[in-house]
């Protein structure tokens, strides 16, 4: 990673940062009142050892110095203990404010989007790393201010004292940062790869864990073990670098913080046996003088040396930040969402002009394609597959960016709020997403306000209700459609769509994956609800099309065809192709059935 990028990583990480400056500043705080203490309880107990051992006071007299000291180590403790709250309160915030915002991006971007990527790797971005940001800002950053607070406090009391000591100080004391900087300066390239790293095992990790079933009836297993197995050991490689730079960076700071310390005993040792006559101002070493420094001594270099220590939670969290920064920067404004509202009451009727259709990252999916659907009218989106009608439904739903007019009742679909668009929309796929929750919960779909009267409708006129009654509305069923059959999950998904009860009916192979008996109860419930309104169906199914308004017919991202079913049967082209294709298919499906 370049200089520049880390210092505009570090800049981003400092922005975030003041969304919790009270919590940052009370750590700090606590961290320079806890130094004043510390002042104190050094005085005290060279104090006391002077008088023990010079002065032979006797121990009766200085118990008042030994609760004083007891007190002085408790109220230490307890801001230190404030501390740790104060900066875990810090990363807390600006932690939730970070997924909060990764999470708006993702809605901002949507599903077409999303699926770029493996879910495992989505999981990691919004889960680990952030999460690897934590101790950036609970100790890092708190740690930055106390590393020159208090070092200059205790420098402040020292140089009066003696200055030969407080100069060893003054001079010792860059080397930890600057050997630190020095160890440090790949650390962040080796954690940013170790989250490449860890991102790809976890997409992988997920993507076999779904699959896992067809992995094991087709005797892959052997083969994705061993996939599975290198990602592994690259995310060793990369975690051991990464260790590696930790433990070193660590055995530098304590080398020559404890040569610091040293040199400043030696001097102590040397001047109080009069080998050394200077730094005490003309008035001697005393032994409370060198037990106070000594005292201090470990204290100066403390902060420093936990410095170099949260070092490395600094260079995980650049590490981390590249790819949040990389995913937050991510251009949404060909696919942001407008602020005109849908009139109300007045349908809706779609009109593309010269359409081209394109992928978040610019690749044109489909298009340029031209073609009307009217206010009421049922329109049927039929092609091979590949041929570009889920890039279109993602176009129509504000999920993919578009060139040329796309205009919804009169205006464009970039103009429109799209949360406003979407709240008219129905929409019934072929593979219904259940929630992990209750029957009811799955209907509603977080819809406030809608009674029992108007669920127990929905489920009616879905014929969702004949398994809904033995279960009841409180039923809980997991995500999958976990407890239910792909029928009964259809049906509940035709129930959730008449419940939003939406201007536009989106049909996306609502009965692909159903039997005989589910397929002509959905189809039953469709019939009815979609009477009169626009409606636009996705299907491979062409015999039931017969009664279709109008057929639109894609091939290789181009409209190649439209009409009614009867014109398009008639003349040659591919919908005739295709029907005479399904036909054959029936026949031999039933002649091997009669078999």
């Amino acid at each position: 990673m370049d200089k520049k990028k880390q210092r505009s990583l570090n800049n981003w990480l400092k922005q975030q940062s003041k969304l919790a400056k009270r919590w940052l500043m009370m750590a700090v705080g606590l961290g320079v009142l806890s130094s004043f203490f510390l002042l104190a309880q050094a005085a005290l107990l060279a104090s006391l050892l002077h008088q023990l051992i010079i002065e032979h006071v006797d121990k009766s007299q200085l118990v008042p110095h030994f609760v004083a000291l007891a007190a002085i180590i408790a109220i230490r403790a307890l801001c230190s203990w404030g501390r740790e709250i104060a900066g875990y309160r810090c990363g807390e915030q600006i932690r939730i404010y970070i997924r909060q915002l990764i999470l708006d991006k993702l809605h901002e971007l949507g599903p077409a989007y999303i699926k770029g990527k493996p879910a495992g790797a989505w999981a990691t971005l919004l889960l680990e790393q952030v999460e690897d940001m934590h101790d950036f800002f609970a100790r890092y950053l708190p740690q930055m201010s106390l590393a020159v607070l208090i070092p200059f406090v205790i420098l402040i009391v020292v140089f009066p004292v003696n200055w030969a000591a407080g100069l060893i100080f003054l001079l010792t004391a860059p080397l930890v940062p600057l050997f630190m900087a020095l160890v440090g300066m790949k650390a962040a390239d080796a954690n940013r790869k170790n989250f490449k790293a860890l991102q790809r095992l976890s997409g992988h990790f997920y993507d076999r864990l779904q699959s896992m079933t067809t992995i094991r009836l087709f005797d892959r297993t052997k083969a994705e073990t061993e996939m599975m197995r290198g990602a592994s050991e690259v995310f060793r490689t990369r975690t051991m670098d990464v260790l590696k730079i930790a433990f070193l960076s660590s055995a530098v700071l304590e080398f020559f913080t404890s040569i610091s310390i040293a040199l400043t005993a030696v001097y102590f040792g040397f001047a109080f046996i009069g080998e050394l006559n200077f730094g005490d101002y003309g008035a001697g070493v005393t032994l409370f003088a060198g037990l106070f420094i000594l005292v201090l001594a470990p204290e100066f270099y403390q902060p420093l040396r936990d410095l170099g220590t949260f070092y490395h939670a600094k260079q995980q969290a650049v590490g981390a930040a590249e790819s949040i920064v990389e995913f937050l920067d991510t251009d949404v404004e060909t696919v942001r969402s407008g602020q005109t509202l849908l009139p109300m009451n007045q349908g809706v009727s779609i009109t593309a002009s010269e359409l081209e259709v394109f992928s978040p990252e610019g690749v044109k999916l489909l298009g340029p394609m031209s073609f009307d659907i009217n206010n009421g009218q049922t329109t049927a989106l039929v092609g091979p597959s590949g041929a570009g009608k889920t890039s279109l439904i993602n176009a129509l739903l504000g999920f993919l960016p578009y060139k040329g007019s796309l205009k919804i009742n009169g205006i464009e679909r970039r103009e429109l709020s799209l949360s406003d668009w979407r709240k008219n929309i129905s929409w019934v796929g072929q593979n219904p997403l259940l929630l992990h929750g209750t029957i009811r919960d799955n209907v509603t779909l977080g819809k406030q306000g809608v009674s029992d009267q108007q669920i127990a409708t929905a489920l009616d006129e879905s014929f969702a209700s004949e398994f809904v009654d033995a279960h009841g509305l409180d039923y809980n069923i997991s995500d999958r459609s976990g407890g239910l059959s792909v029928g009964q999950a259809q049906r509940l998904a035709l129930a959730r769509a008449m419940i939003q009860d939406g201007l536009f009916w989106l049909l996306d192979e609502p009965t692909a994956s159903l039997d005989a008996r589910s397929e002509k109860l959905v189809m039953q419930g469709l019939d009815k609800q979609i009477n009169g309104k626009t409606t636009l169906m996705v299907t491979h199914q062409l015999t039931p099309l017969q009664n279709v308004e109008q057929i639109l017919v894609m091939q290789n991202g181009q409209l190649v065809q439209s009409g009614h079913y009867q014109q398009l049967a008639d003349n040659d082209g591919l919908f005739r192709q295709m029907l005479q294709s399904n036909q054959t298919l029936q026949q031999t499906d039933k002649g091997n059935l009669d078999a």
